[in-house]
């Protein structure tokens, strides 16, 4: 099952691409707000308990929880309520997705960036995942055409983008819609937790840097009567400055793969890329160099400014990807953690525990960043 836009090249891509852009506008985003913010709900509700007792929290494991009953609902219109189930199927097929061994690495490399050799060589990159999501999007959506049963969901899309295709254009087939799902899995899940994730364990380090953030939520959120709305987290500049500047020092996806569309010579130099050479872009790279970033440890929302901005490239920051074949999901990205974050400071205040070892160090055995650490941090209720 590869018939997503990770691993398809034009024409195909081009086509499947605009079928799919319409799913993620401004529009389908606030049909999906609520849901979102009921999924807060319970991370909130769950937290709210840990603070009491003064827990040492895994916050990579209460966000990954959140992320993934927003997906579960979102995506495949499901309540997971990972946060009462610690052994959810959801939860687990998610870890399963994400965890990282050699073979596992090689067949992502394999499926994501040479489909035509995988698909001969018979290589899936999860069957047991795939087979469960298959699963429950058949279950899904013979559910909901028995009962005739809407959501404002992913899934609810691509099931109306069927049945209201154009004259002659072809409509998705069941395995496309499983392998987007899964794609949307991909996408929000683990990207999503681990930006809320670094976000959290920075400013946990910088108190006045936290409190800032804090303080521009409280005074956007008094013009909206107090409400998380979608309108009042476009709003809310400082946060996505906070937001930017973790995704430079700890980007999910640590490289973006391409290929050379035609012949092309490196300015400066005798190199020339050759039409079609796969290129890997290094985020981590980079966000990381001094070159580009003066301190680049630092971690300074200043350096998202509109200023700062203006005086640098834009394609130095690219956690998202950039141009046609970036990431068609970023909207609904940071639509999920700017709720999530919001949520977490206007209740919480977070400060590092020492069971946080440090300085991080990363494994190099996935394209996801991760910190062979785990960050614990400590909430104390607002």
């Amino acid at each position: 099952m590869s018939i997503h836009l990770f691993n398809i090249r034009s024409p195909e891509w081009k086509a499947l691409r605009q079928k799919l852009t319409p799913t993620f506008t401004s529009g389908k985003m606030k049909t999906m707000f609520s849901g979102l913010l009921k999924c807060s709900d319970y991370m909130i509700d769950f937290l709210q308990k840990e603070a009491q007792v003064g827990s040492d929290i895994d916050i990579k494991e209460i966000l990954a929880s959140f992320t993934t009953d927003v997906i579960g609902s979102t995506a495949f219109g499901v309540e997971c309520n990972s946060f009462d189930e610690s052994h959810n199927e959801f939860r687990k097929q998610g870890r399963g997705l994400f965890k990282a061994n050699f073979l596992r690495t090689l067949k992502v490399i394999l499926v994501f960036n040479f489909p035509d050799l995988a698909h001969k060589l018979g290589i899936r990159g999860n069957p047991s995942t795939q087979d469960f999501f298959a699963n429950v999007v058949k279950q899904t959506m013979e559910h909901r055409a028995k009962n005739n049963i809407r959501r404002n969901d992913f899934l609810q899309i691509l099931i109306d983008m069927n049945q209201n295709h154009k004259e002659g254009e072809k409509p998705f087939s069941f395995e496309e819609i499983v392998a987007n799902t899964i794609l949307f899995f991909i996408a929000g899940f683990d990207t999503s937790s681990t930006t809320m994730n670094f976000t959290l364990f920075e400013l946990a380090r910088h108190p006045e840097i936290q409190e800032k953030a804090r303080q521009e939520i409280k005074k956007i959120l008094e013009k909206y009567n107090g409400e998380v709305t979608y309108e009042s987290l476009k709003e809310m500049t400082y946060l996505q400055q906070c937001i930017d500047e973790s995704q430079r020092k700890f980007p999910p996806v640590v490289s973006l793969g391409r290929v050379c569309m035609k012949d092309y010579h490196l300015r400066k130099t005798d190199v020339i890329i050759e039409k079609g050479t796969q290129v890997a872009v290094s985020t981590f790279g980079l966000g990381m160099d001094p070159g580009y970033f003066p301190d680049p440890e630092k971690f300074d929302p200043e350096r998202f400014s509109p200023a700062a901005k203006a005086n640098r490239h834009p394609y130095l920051h690219i956690p998202f990807g950039e141009g046609p074949r970036n990431c068609i999901g970023s909207r609904f990205g940071l639509m999920q953690t700017r709720i999530g974050l919001v949520r977490l400071l206007t209740n919480f205040k977070f400060t590092l525990s020492a069971k946080t070892q440090l300085p991080l160090t990363f494994g190099n055995r996935t394209l996801l960043l991760k910190s062979n650490e785990t960050l614990y941090l400590k909430a104390e209720n607002i």
